[in-house]
């Protein structure tokens, strides 16, 4: 399971580029064809986050679809998995979306002044 090693980077990452403050939420964009499954991301981010600037924060993921540009009709279209032929019957095709693995946005738990 790639997720465990995976969500393990983006916790560390996060917890460095917040130094240590609590962190209430985390937005993940990740595409279609990335090779990653959000619902074992979010299960390891569960495992992962305990004892961490991370614990009891909330884990949102917005899967992107996949995309390609054919360069033999020039048609744009949509992927659901990395079967790269275009409807033309063409394999000349550039894959351009889908592949995403980013932090979109952190946000940190509301600190009041006293």
């Amino acid at each position: 399971m790639h997720e465990l090693a995976i969500t393990q980077s983006v916790v560390d990452m996060v917890a460095e580029r917040t130094a240590g403050r609590p962190v209430s939420l985390v937005r993940l964009e990740v595409g279609r064809l990335s090779g990653v499954v959000p619902d074992a991301m979010e299960f390891c981010y569960e495992l992962i986050i305990g004892g961490t600037a991370l614990e009891g924060s909330t884990l949102v993921i917005e899967q992107t679809p996949g995309a390609a540009h054919c360069r033999s009709c020039g048609r744009d279209f949509t992927l659901d998995e990395l079967i790269l032929l275009c409807r033309c019957g063409s394999a000349e095709v550039d894959l351009i979306a889908g592949r995403e693995l980013r932090v979109l946005s952190v946000e940190l738990v509301a600190q009041s002044c006293a």
